[in-house]
């Protein structure tokens, strides 16, 4: 039953940072086609249409946060650790963001990018914080035995 419970608070975290980052993905497509295209030339490549690639990105950012929320409750567990927290938000974001970089043309617009994809998953992490901190998604805790293997294998 217990098994059961956790996945359910997993399926919970998974959701909340499904939509962070779909919020994320709304609102800097918003102001890198309204603003960041439209007043510096250099830039005009972020400019973004909605079309049936923008629906895939959107997907594909919604699957991550998902992906994210499971993850990030598993990786911040009860500790009141910042290292945690911050390495699973660069880890995702770098992961993400560093793939766009193709340094062909110029290389502002691809390093806009990836720092965007930091900044999604910052939004997720404060999400799921919150969410944490008033109770709607309980953290993760280790059982008593995972607790003794992890202590035995810090031993060896």
């Amino acid at each position: 039953m217990q098994l059961m419970a956790e996945r359910l608070e997993s399926l919970k975290a998974g959701l909340i940072g499904s939509f962070a980052l779909c919020l994320a993905f709304l609102i800097t497509n918003l102001v890198n086609t309204l603003v960041l295209a439209r007043y510096f030339p250099t830039l005009a490549s972020l400019a973004r249409e909605i079309n049936w690639h923008w629906w895939l990105s959107g997907g594909i950012a919604a699957f991550s946060g998902l992906l994210f929320g499971v993850t990030y409750r598993y990786i911040i567990r009860t500790d009141h650790n910042p290292q945690l927290k911050s390495g699973g938000v660069l880890a995702f974001g770098l992961v993400r963001g560093l793939t766009q970089i193709d340094g062909v043309d110029t290389a502002l617009p691809d390093f806009i990018l990836a720092g965007e994809s930091i900044l999604w998953f910052a939004v997720g992490a404060i999400a799921l914080d919150t969410t944490i901190q008033i109770g709607w998604i309980k953290p993760f805790k280790l059982t008593q035995g995972s607790d003794e293997a992890a202590k035995t294998s810090k031993l060896h």
